[in-house]
C-alpha cells in the first residue's frame, strides 16, 4: 500500500513564488517568511515558502501503518495464507489473530497520510513536475515487485498460481484493475486508489495552482459529491468519487492545512468531518466483513479507536508535537515502507511455507523472521531500484513535451 499507501514522502519541496490571491478565504502562508506583513516591500502571500525541515514521524507512521497491513496478511485472515502455514492462522495464534484482524485499517491510515503528503508535495508545483514526481515515486518498486512475484510464482516448488504472461504485462501499467485482469500483488487495490486520488488532485489544485481557498473547495466538493454518490449508487460516480476511501484522503488534506495554520477553523472542520465519515465507512465495512476468508465480527469500538488513533497521530505529527522524533533512521523506516508494502503479502506466504513447514520454525518466530526478510528485500529493491532508477525517470518525465523554438 502507500500505501499502501505514499505514498509519499515528508519533505516539501520549495514552492515557487505565488500570486496574490485575495479570495476571502485565503490567508497568508503562515510557513513563509514575511508572508503575514511582506519583506521588503513585497505584498503578501508572493515570498515563497522556506524549506520545511523533513518530518520524519510521519516516515515511522508509514512503516506503522505498512506493518499493520503485514499482520493481517500473515495472521489476521484465511485465504492463501492458510496454504503457507498449513492451517488458519486462528489456530498459529490463538490470542493475537484477533488483534491482527484489525491490521487491515493500516490501509485507512495510509490514505490520510497520503492526503497530508500529496497536499503538501504538490502545493506550488507545476503539473509536469508533480506528474514525474508521482510516477518516479511508484514504478520503479512497483515494476520489480511484479516481475518478481510473477517470477517467483511460477517456479515448479511454489504451490501458488501464476497469471498468465498477458495479464502480467498488463499489470505493468497499474491499470489491472479496472481493466478486469488477474493482479499479481494483492495490494495493488490500493494503488489504484491512490492513483485515482492524485488524477483528482492534479486537476483541481495542481493544474490551477494550489491556494488555501482552492484546497479547501476541493475537500467540500469532494466530500459532498462522494455523499451524492452514495446515495445514487452509481458504479461510475463511485470509480470516480470513491466514497469509502475519499473521506480518509480528504482528512489528510485537512490535517496538512491544519500544519500550515493550526488555528485554521475551516482546516479543522473538514478534519472533523471527514474522521465521522471514516469512521463510519470503517465500521461498516469491516464489523462484518462478507469475504469469507475475512475474520468477522470485530467490535465496533475497536475499528473506530484504531481509525481515530491514526488521525490523531497525523494531527500530532501536523501540530509539530513530534517533532522529537527526528531520528534519522525513521528516513530509511519510510523509504522502506513503499517497496515491502509492494512485495510482503504474496513473497510473504513462501516465506512463511518456508520457515514454518518446511524449517519448522514456530509461528511467532515464522512471523517475526518472514518481516525480517520482506523489509529485507524491500531495502534491496531501494537501494537497487529506487536510487537507481527513480532519479533517471524523474528526470526524463520532468523535460519539456516540446523543445523551444530557435
Amino acid at each position: 500500500m502507500n500505501a499502501p499507501v505514499e505514498t509519499e514522502p515528508g519533505t516539501p519541496v520549495p514552492a515557487p513564488l505565488e500570486k496574490p490571491d485575495a479570495a476571502p478565504l485565503e490567508k497568508p502562508d503562515a510557513a513563509s517568511p514575511g508572508a503575514a506583513q511582506g519583506t521588503a516591500g513585497v505584498p503578501p502571500r508572493i515570498v515563497a515558502r522556506a524549506h520545511a525541515p523533513r518530518l520524519r514521524a510521519l516516515d515511522g507512521l508509514r512503516l506503522v501503518a505498512a506493518l499493520m497491513v503485514a499482520a493481517y496478511h500473515y495472521g489476521g485472515r484465511d485465504g492463501d495464507v492458510t496454504a503457507a502455514w498449513g492451517g488458519s492462522p486462528r489456530h498459529q495464534f490463538p490470542t493475537l489473530h484477533t488483534w491482527f484482524a484489525y491490521g487491515c485499517l493500516g490501509v485507512q491510515i495510509f490514505f490520510v497520510i497520503s492526503g497530508f503528503v500529496i497536499c503538501m508535495s504538490g502545493w506550488g508545483r507545476p503539473l509536469r513536475s508533480f506528474f514525474a514526481s508521482r510516477a518516479s515515486r511508484l514504478l520503479p518498486s512497483y515494476w520489480a515487485a511484479v516481475i518478481i512475484v510473477t517470477a517467483v510464482f511460477a517456479l515448479p516448488m511454489v504451490a501458488y498460481k501464476a497469471v498468465s504472461p498477458s495479464d502480467a504485462l498488463v499489470n505493468l501499467t497499474m491499470l489491472q484493475q479496472p481493466l478486469g485482469v488477474d493482479r499479481v500483488l494483492g495490494v495493488c487495490w490500493t494503488l489504484w486508489a491512490e492513483i485515482r486520488f492524485y488524477a483528482l488532485f492534479a486537476l483541481c489544485i495542481v493544474l490551477p495552482g494550489a491556494t488555501r481557498q482552492r484546497v479547501i473547495l476541493f475537500c467540500a466538493s469532494w466530500t459532498m459529491a462522494a455523499a451524492i454518490a452514495q446515495a445514487a449508487n452509481e458504479p461510475l460516480l463511485n470509480l470516480v468519487l470513491m466514497p469509502e476511501y475519499a473521506p480518509f484522503f480528504v482528512g489528510g488534506i485537512g490535517l496538512y492545512l491544519v500544519h500550515r495554520d493550526r488555528r485554521d477553523a475551516y482546516a479543522w472542520g473538514i478534519v472533523g468531518v471527514s474522521w465521522l465519515i471514516g469512521q463510519h465507512y470503517a465500521v461498516r465495512g469491516l464489523w462484518h466483513a462478507p469475504n469469507p476468508d475475512f475474520f468477522s465480527y470485530r467490535p465496533a469500538y475497536g475499528i473506530v479507536l484504531i481509525v481515530t488513533l491514526g488521525y490523531l497521530a497525523v494531527a500530532a505529527i501536523a501540530l509539530g508535537l513530534l517533532n522529537r522524533a527526528n531520528w534519522r533512521w525513521l528516513t530509511m523506516a519510510g523509504a522502506l515502507t513503499y517497496p515491502f508494502y509492494l512485495v510482503h503479502e504474496h513473497l510473504g506466504w513462501v516465506a512463511i511455507k518456508v520457515y514454518h513447514r518446511d524449517l519448522g520454525i514456530p509461528s511467532y518466530g515464522t512471523f517475526l523472521l518472514t518481516v525480517a526478510t520482506m523489509l529485507l528485500l524491500a531495502w534491496l529493491l531501494n537501494r537497487y531500484v529506487e536510487e537507481r532508477l527513480a532519479p533517471k525517470l524523474r528526470g526524463a518525465l520532468s523535460k519539456p513535451l516540446s523543445k523551444p523554438r530557435p
